[in-house]
């Protein structure tokens, strides 16, 4: 048996999110277009003596550290169905934005569940890595996958999408977290009584995607969620207006929030924008970086 096992999983943005209205189960149906970007946590199982979990890193005081946490989750779910006694220790080093609606918890998930079944040798399949993503959350199956991806369902079941280029992005930090199940109970609030939509995927940002056009991506990026998190944190709209004035072909929140996601031409833009947005006082960081990056993948 492997003594340690390391696991890179990225963050990710939604460049179009869908919302259709609350379903009777509380969830609500989606048209989710994940990008994976590169941004990473690293999560690293180790034998012990009974399951524990510890975090390092920016903001790392907010993760939980109890079975609540999303990596023991995974841990305990893949050790149950394979007879395991899931006595690990999970050391979560955080470089994902903490509630920053950019799926670093299911991140987390994704990358224990592949580093769990690594130690333990189950060999599960894909479809069953899958399987149980998509009952830690509707995130987390996309953590594992990485890459682009149509999201549908609330969210779980997905579709590979081609991506025909780089994208370049600047991601702002705020000042603080936003809940996601606050944002949706927003949402649900802001749009009482009004029939919303069936989510359907943009065929013009797909046809973006593939084709690498930054530009016609800037054109069509959507997140219907965006209102209720400026709702619950007007500032944001500070921040996405400062990004828009240094050059960004678009600006928005990310997912739930309260990161925001700013679409560069190049590189070298994108850097300039980084720069403008620290200054402005919009925001406590930022970070540059590019897409679409890998999923969950073992180091070493």
């Amino acid at each position: 048996m492997t003594e340690t096992v390391t696991v890179r999983v990225p963050a990710k943005v939604n460049v179009q999110l869908a919302v259709g209205g609350a379903r009777p189960d509380g969830f609500h149906d989606l048209a989710n277009v994940f990008l994976a970007v590169g941004l990473y946590d690293e999560v690293t199982v180790t034998p012990a003596d009974e399951l524990r979990v510890t975090c390092a890193g920016p903001d790392a005081a907010q993760v939980p550290l109890d079975r609540t946490n999303l990596a023991a989750r995974a841990a305990l779910e893949l050790a149950r169905r394979y007879g395991i006694d899931p006595a690990v220790h999970l050391h979560i080093a955080k470089d994902i934005p903490v509630a920053g609606g950019m799926a670093g918890g299911s991140a987390d998930g994704a990358g224990a569940l592949l580093a769990c079944d690594t130690l333990w040798g189950t060999n599960a399949s894909r479809e069953e890595l899958l399987d149980i993503c998509a009952g830690l959350g509707s995130d987390v199956p996309f953590s594992l996958v990485g890459g682009a991806a149509l999201g549908t369902g609330r969210g779980e079941r997905l579709r590979p999408l081609e991506v025909g280029g780089t994208f370049h992005w600047v991601f702002a930090m705020a000042e603080r977290g936003l809940s996601t199940p606050a944002v949706f109970r927003e949402f649900d609030r802001m749009n009482e009584g009004v029939r919303v939509p069936e989510p359907v995927a943009s065929q013009d940002l797909l046809d973006a995607l593939a084709k690498g056009d930054a530009g016609a991506l800037a054109r069509t990026v959507t997140n219907d969620l965006q209102p209720a998190a400026l709702s619950l944190f007007p500032a944001l709209a500070d921040t996405l207006a400062a990004g828009e004035a240094a050059g960004a072909l678009a600006a928005l929140v990310s997912g739930s929030g309260p990161t925001t996601a700013h679409l560069a031409p190049d590189a070298e833009t994108a850097d300039a924008i980084g720069r403008v947005l620290l200054d402005s006082g919009t925001c406590r960081a930022v970070r540059v970086t590019r897409s679409p990056a890998p999923g969950a993948t073992v180091l070493g």
